[in-house]
């Protein structure tokens, strides 16, 4: 199953093989350890065959295959109204923090061996290759694929969820007396398919299942792509293990996770937005289509703040002395790569005059958004939908949680803080309802590739085999990450629609857009076409689907509707006013060094930040500044104290006129703004100036231990 890819086309496999399994559920059970640079522990998966979908929508199914990550309509699946014994009669011995068992120490003893093992394999399992059938047919052993890399797998073993009291109840076949596979698997169907009014109980039996005892070891084996389990004599997914137990451990150089220190010098580790999302972090279905629930419970030091993408504000439970448990859950179903952790010494920020009222606020909405803000049945997946939560729908600040390194909560306290709350509250007005009930925001390290969140696109993936399995073009091509013109050509494309149909047409359609599709993965033409359904024919002049992606997508350079917007926008009062200041600018450089008596000093009007950049992007042009103009331009406009955009054209600058005396704030930009400071690495090599490839050599050489992976290879290239 190793892919040899060829390194030039820097391909990117997609190996699970959801066409004929999904994961509807994860529960990860981890300890992170900062001294081994270690994540380990656990992480139980609970299937649904493929079958099932089959049955439901055929049709559905073959465009998920055709394309790995379209936007694929399951069918809602039938609810289960058998009643339920209360869950919390399980065991008294076991611990729950809102539904989470939190204890390692009580985890059941038949599982503790091979738990931390050293080894690559846990003995008494065949990691030898092996050839099985990875559909459901032929007469091989079924082989479950997962997404996995940089990750040692220890052992995989079948979870006996008929072991927990209560959930026989789950079988519906009477004949289903004796504990088999079949009455297990039984148990997990209609567990995964509980109604959503259900999503507490559901999270509790999927906590408990968990940490049930397993009930024989699977055959596994690893290569550098993915991860395959198999049973003998289980020869379709329908008699596959529903529940399986992967117990495992991260590696440090593992590419999803980027261990480092925060700006106040403390140890910390988060994911990355990189090219292989999660998969070196835990065993997943990377196709976005494979979309699933998880729950998770993280053990840290107790100076560790670990913080997630749940959809609960989970408080630390302590365990033992030392030793903290923190436990995150989310509720809509979401693909894999959504799933994000990080964990470092950071402080929460708290406004001292913080109102509850703040946090609920309601106004009555317009006519236009009222056609909108109760859909009645939704079209996602089910799940507990915020968009059915009447209260939920009116709700424009959601509760929300800032946490910073020590040394910049000053900055946070002063600035940030004061500007969620009005951010969250011109999103509700845009767009309206909140898809999730809570925010976390959290001020990351410097070496946060902030570029590299922009992944390459995934739309177009190439051959699709049956499996589901597929190859993401060019995925692993460190320099696709930082080729940003498809991404602007998209936001220049907003605006131009925005600005051709007018606020009010366009932000209504946006609402409508956001409360039909909510919940559902999405393609660039399902949005253009429900925009032009949508808009009156006078409106249209001309668009089309294929007009704009001809002119926006499928044409190179800037598309002919943005340079008629850009001629327009010249001469807009902000662009008048930063050309003026150019031509001062320019006149104060043509001027000798000593001036006569009578000339008059150059007045300058104070700039906006955007304005800022358009002023430095003109003088960019110019051959020649003086390092005299140059020192009054940071003078002036405290360049040094901008925002990254504006420090980055500053560099520039400093760069290109080879302003020594400013050399340090190149070197700052190159260490604290790594993402952007990719762009300015170039910027000293094609110099060719000693000087400046020495300064160029001598920071990178500071910061490559911590940089992002992909940044450093792309700047070693250039620098060696």
């Amino acid at each position: 199953m190793d892919i040899q890819l060829d390194p030039a086309r820097d391909d990117l496999p997609l190996m699970a093989n959801t066409s004929h399994i999904l994961v509807k559920h994860y529960v990860l059970d981890l300890d992170v350890d900062f001294e081994s640079q270690v994540i380990e522990g656990t992480i139980v998966l609970f299937l649904e065959d493929g079958n099932r979908f089959k049955k439901q929508n055929s049709s559905i199914e073959e465009a998920c295959q055709s394309e790995s990550n379209k936007a694929c309509k399951f069918g809602m699946p039938e609810p289960c109204h058998i009643p339920v014994t209360n869950a919390r009669t399980f065991s008294s011995e076991m611990e729950y923090n809102d539904f989470a068992i939190c204890s390692k120490g009580e985890k059941d003893t038949s599982d503790k061996d091979g738990n931390h093992d050293n080894q690559e394999h846990a003995s008494g399992i065949s990691s030898s290759k092996y050839c099985c059938d990875t559909g459901n047919h032929g007469s091989e052993d079924f082989l479950l694929v997962l997404d996995c890399c940089d990750l040692s797998v220890l052992k995989v073993e079948e979870v006996d969820v008929a072991a927990v009291p209560g959930l026989e109840k789950f079988t519906r076949s009477p004949e289903l007396t004796v504990v088999s596979e079949e009455f297990r698997n039984q148990i997990v169907r209609e567990l995964v398919t509980l109604p959503a009014n259900r999503w507490r109980e559901q999270l509790d039996y999927y906590a408990r299942c968990s940490q049930a005892p397993g009930c024989g070891e699977l055959l596994f084996d690893t290569d550098t792509w993915s991860l395959q389990i198999r049973k003998t004599g289980a020869q379709t997914a329908t008699d596959f293990p529903h529940a399986i137990r992967i117990w495992y451990k991260t590696k440090p150089e593992g590419r999803s996770v980027t261990w480092t220190s925060d700006q106040s010098g403390r140890p910390c580790v988060y994911t990355v937005g990189s090219p292989i999302n999660n998969r070196a972090l835990f065993p997943c279905q990377e196709p976005p289509v494979a979309m699933s629930t998880w729950q998770a419970t993280v053990r840290a030091a107790a100076s560790f703040v670990v913080l997630m993408s749940g959809e609960n504000s989970a408080k630390p439970t302590q365990l033992w002395e030392g030793c903290s448990s923190w436990y995150y859950y989310v509720t809509m179903p979401m693909p894999a790569s959504t799933f994000t952790i990080a964990v470092g010494c950071w402080t929460e920020m708290k406004m001292e005059t913080w109102s509850s009222n703040d946090l609920a606020t309601e106004r009555p909405f317009s006519p236009s958004e009222a056609n909108f803000r109760h859909v009645g049945v939704c079209s996602h997946m089910e799940y507990p939908c915020r968009f059915q939560n009447a209260s939920a729908t009116t709700q424009e600040i959601i509760p929300h949680r800032v946490f910073a390194p020590v040394c910049l909560t000053g900055a946070c306290q002063e600035t940030l803080l004061r500007l969620i709350p009005p951010c969250l509250s011109a999103a509700h007005s845009v767009l309206g309802t909140h898809p999730f009930s809570r925010l976390d925001v959290l001020i990351v390290p410097a070496n946060f590739p902030s570029l590299g969140m922009a992944r390459p696109s995934k739309d177009k993936t190439g051959h699709t085999s049956d499996s589901g399995a597929s190859v993401i073009k060019h995925g692993l091509n460190p320099e696709k990450i930082f080729m940003q013109v498809h991404y602007l050509k998209g936001y220049f494309l907003l605006r131009f629609l925005a600005k051709r149909l007018g606020d009010e047409t366009y932000f209504s359609f946006l609402r409508k857009f956001v409360h039909t599709f909510h919940g559902q993965l999405i393609l660039s033409q399902d949005f253009l076409q429900m925009l032009l359904e949508n808009i009156p024919e006078e409106k249209r002049l001309e668009l089309s689907v294929e007009n704009i992606y001809q002119d926006w997508l499928e044409s190179s350079g800037i598309p002919k509707p943005l340079q008629r917007e850009r001629r327009a926008g010249a001469e807009c009062g902000l662009a008048r006013q930063v050309r003026a200041e150019v031509t001062k600018w320019i006149r104060v450089n043509r001027r000798p060094r000593k001036r006569k008596r009578r000339e008059k000093e150059e007045v300058f009007e104070k700039l906006f930040p955007d304005q800022l950049v358009l002023l430095l992007e003109h003088l960019l042009e110019q051959k020649t500044l003086s390092p005299r103009t140059l020192q009054s331009l940071q003078r002036t406009y405290h360049l040094q104290d901008q925002d990254a955009e504006v420090r980055h054209r500053w560099c520039e600058l400093i760069v290109k006129h080879k302003f020594t005396k400013a050399y340090k704030s190149v070197e700052r930009f190159l260490q604290e703004d790594q993402a952007m400071g990719v762009y300015l690495y170039g910027e000293l090599m094609v110099s060719e100036d000693a000087r400046q490839q020495q300064l160029a050599r001598r920071c990178f050489e500071r910061t490559k231990e911590q940089m992002d992976r992909s940044s450093a290879q792309v700047v070693a290239e250039m620098l060696f």
